[in-house]
């Protein structure tokens, strides 16, 4: 019975990995899933790695993130922008050395990965104490979102100052205030459309008793 049981969520985990993969390759491939914008790269492809590390957990979580990682080095090393140096290993290898590819890595892969990781505990957290879904989603929700932009942000800020600014054709002392404006307008627009899409597809999903996470509030 508890083979059964085991080999049921085994199945479950891999139909919906495997969903939620398809659904970022459909995005990526279609052009919704990183948007061309002045400064970076606008994103959905973080929704199917929010949701998915909801229904899943934080190893499914970083999994999805990582092929968010995956699609990123893709797109910009296929068709380089002007920041492409910070997420492709291969154009950073080029311009900067073997470092900057070091540099680049975190920023594309480590940082996505971790939008599935952050997302996952804290919904797992929010359910331990009995939070309501109503409220948990978009929590869970806002907050991938922002570990995406803040992290990449972030790291680009700590580890590629000087690149950055002679890729922006701005002084080193304005990367600072020009990384909080993005993060200040991209960042919470992708954290409010989060919140929308991940509470609307979730609760959605949540009426499939097959597709209700382990981890749920009684009540919800």
């Amino acid at each position: 019975m508890l083979d059964m049981k085991n080999r049921d969520r085994s199945t479950r985990w891999i139909a919906l990995m495997a969903l939620f993969i398809a659904l970022q390759l459909f995005l990526n491939i279609s052009g919704i899933g990183l948007i061309p914008l002045p400064i970076i790269k606008g994103t959905t492809l973080h929704i199917p790695v929010i949701i998915g590390a909801i229904m899943l957990g934080p190893m499914a979580g970083g999994i999805l993130g990582g092929m968010f990682g995956l699609c990123s080095i893709w797109n910009n090393t296929m068709t380089p922008a002007v920041l492409s140096f910070a997420f492709s290993p291969i154009i950073a290898a080029q311009e900067t050395g073997a470092m900057g590819a070091v540099k680049s890595l975190w920023i594309v892969l480590g940082c996505r990965i971790m939008i599935g990781v952050v997302a996952g505990w804290l919904w797992i957290a929010l359910k331990k104490y009995q939070v309501s879904d109503y409220i948990a989603l978009p929590i869970v929700g806002a907050a991938g979102a922002l570990t995406n932009t803040i992290l990449v942000m972030g790291s680009i800020y700590v580890l590629l100052t000087p690149e950055y600014a002679a890729a922006q054709s701005i002084p080193v002392e304005a990367v600072l205030g020009t990384i909080m404006g993005v993060v200040g307008t991209s960042g919470v627009t992708e954290a409010i459309g989060a919140v929308i899409l991940v509470t609307a597809i979730c609760k959605a999903l949540f009426h499939v008793p097959a597709l209700r996470p382990k981890v749920q509030a009684n009540g919800d």
